[in-house]
């Protein structure tokens, strides 16, 4: 496991000061499309598998890895190291660490974050199977599920409800993520 992370600050350093450091923000493109640090490149980690012999290849320069909180950058950070890219770095506290210090941000199509609704759907299921299990007391068993999920999310670092809620067509960016442009541009700092 690599852990090279680097705060916010630093990074803004960075990318006024080393030209060839490239920002590949990591969340999904309704995210990226929400809002996202200026140049940077959208490559989705659900994406990063089926590239990552070509990014591993073509990316030239330093790679700095962002998400919202930093957790998916340092997942992908994993992924490059073990097919030898090293020389990354995750951006400590990600966008939120970026927007909490007043940095430029590029805004687009507002909507809720994943964890938001994730927080509402399940928060909302079980808040009706408790109500429900009044009447019919089976229905306490849909709460305990619910449960069960968000620990075993916690646990894994992953969360099966974001996933469904990211295919949501309200979710989905107005343009598509150009995944041929992302690698370009990844491949265009050697």
């Amino acid at each position: 496991m690599t852990d090279n992370t680097i705060d916010a600050y630093t990074v803004r350093s960075l990318v006024e000061t080393e030209p060839g450091t490239l920002l590949v923000d990591v969340r999904t493109p309704a995210e990226y499309e929400n809002a996202h640090i200026p140049g940077a490149v959208n490559l989705p980690l659900q994406q990063v598998d089926a590239h990552l012999e070509r990014i591993v290849a073509d990316a030239g320069g330093r790679l700095v890895l962002i998400c919202q909180s930093g957790n998916r950058a340092r997942q992908c950070q994993d992924k490059l190291a073990a097919a030898g890219r090293r020389d990354t770095a995750v951006m400590e506290g990600g966008m939120n660490a970026w927007e909490a210090q007043g940095a430029p941000v590029v805004r687009g199509r507002q909507r809720w974050s994943l964890e938001r609704q994730v927080r509402l759907v399940a928060g909302s299921i079980v808040l009706v199977s408790v109500l429900a299990s009044l009447v019919w007391p089976p229905a306490v068993a849909v709460a305990g599920l619910i449960g069960a999920g968000l620990t075993f999310a916690a646990v894994t670092d992953t969360c099966a409800m974001g996933m469904a809620l990211a295919r949501l067509p309200y979710n989905q960016p107005r343009n598509h993520v150009d995944i041929e442009g992302s690698l370009e541009r990844i491949g265009a700092r050697r």
